[in-house]
């Protein structure tokens, strides 16, 4: 299964993101998570991986997940993007 989403913090996918991201990844442990940006792949539980795509506001990724849990998995990520990752809109806590 797979889903993309689109980065919409102004901040973009900084630390706190990336390990919310890891966090809920890493929840899924029968689910191997991917997230590719462009032509790179990097494990979702990952949080250097994550850094490593520099994603800044407006980057849209596609989240790959393969498991037993894949619905639940994909359905967390989105819900973390749906909500800024915990920040305002104005990419303040």
């Amino acid at each position: 299964m797979k889903i993309e989403l689109t980065v919409i913090n102004k901040s973009g996918l900084h630390a706190k993101p990336a390990s919310l991201i890891v966090e809920t990844a890493s929840r899924f442990k029968n689910t191997k998570i991917n997230i590719i940006k462009n032509s790179s792949t990097i494990n979702a539980k990952s949080i250097l991986g994550i850094l490593s795509l520099e994603a800044n506001q407006g980057t849209s990724l596609v989240f790959e997940a393969n498991g037993r849990e894949e619905n639940e998995a994909l359905q967390a990520l989105k819900n973390l993007f749906d909500l800024h990752f915990g920040e305002l809109p104005g990419g303040k806590p």
